[in-house]
């Protein structure tokens, strides 16, 4: 199967569909894992993310790419790119990469989806320190027991950018960024749109098609 970028709104599903197609071989790179990874790590950069995020802010395009380009150099499976590329300049920063490693065969899927239903997916939203990811509200999503991660057993949290003031600052910076993007990659005859408000499995059947 093809490769996959997916762009999309915070919280419109990519985590949840990546870890459908990452069960199917793809090896998934997340940005945000990434750079979640280096926060714990309580380096110099890790503060300076930490910081960063929390305000709904972007992190710096070097600093991003550097951390996606050691992921795809030495890659043997389709990938995933999960919240990478968010602006204009970092659209153009990948496609130079793909292209200088011949990393070509890709399909680019837009989830689409509203700010309330969003804004109502993040603030009911849990995550584990080994990847896990559960939801306060929706059934299916739930731990099986409150707080609690099903796969490890360890304390679940909210993340500290899933608060709705920094939640809407994220969202608007997204819309802000999204159509010249939207644009390259329909030129070059990669762009899906996917409506992320449907049922979860029925947006892994349409990405599953596109992707074939």
């Amino acid at each position: 199967m093809k490769s996959v970028i997916f762009i999309a709104p915070p919280a419109a599903g990519k985590g949840t569909q990546s870890s459908r197609l990452e069960s199917l071989g793809y090896l998934h790179i997340s940005t945000g894992d990434m750079l979640r990874e280096e926060i714990s790590k309580k380096s110099e950069l890790g503060l300076e993310i930490e910081n960063i995020i929390a305000k709904g802010e972007l992190v710096s395009d070097d600093i991003v790419l550097k951390l996606v380009q050691n992921k795809l150099e030495n890659i043997d499976k389709p990938f995933i790119l999960d919240g990478f590329p968010r602006t204009y300049n970092q659209v153009l920063l990948l496609d130079e990469l793909l292209n200088k490693l011949n990393l070509l065969d890709y399909e680019v899927i837009y989830l689409d989806i509203p700010l309330d239903e969003a804004l109502k997916r993040a603030l009911g939203r849990l995550t584990c320190s080994c990847g896990a990811s559960f939801h306060k509200y929706i059934p299916s999503q739930m731990p099986k027991v409150e707080g609690i991660c099903d796969k490890c057993g360890k304390e679940l949290i909210s993340r500290d950018d899933d608060n709705e003031e920094a939640f809407k600052v994220r969202f608007a910076t997204f819309l802000n960024n999204i159509e010249p993007i939207k644009e390259f990659y329909q030129k070059n005859n990669k762009l899906h749109n996917v409506d992320a408000t449907l049922d979860s499995d029925k947006i892994t059947e349409e990405i599953k098609d596109i992707l074939k």
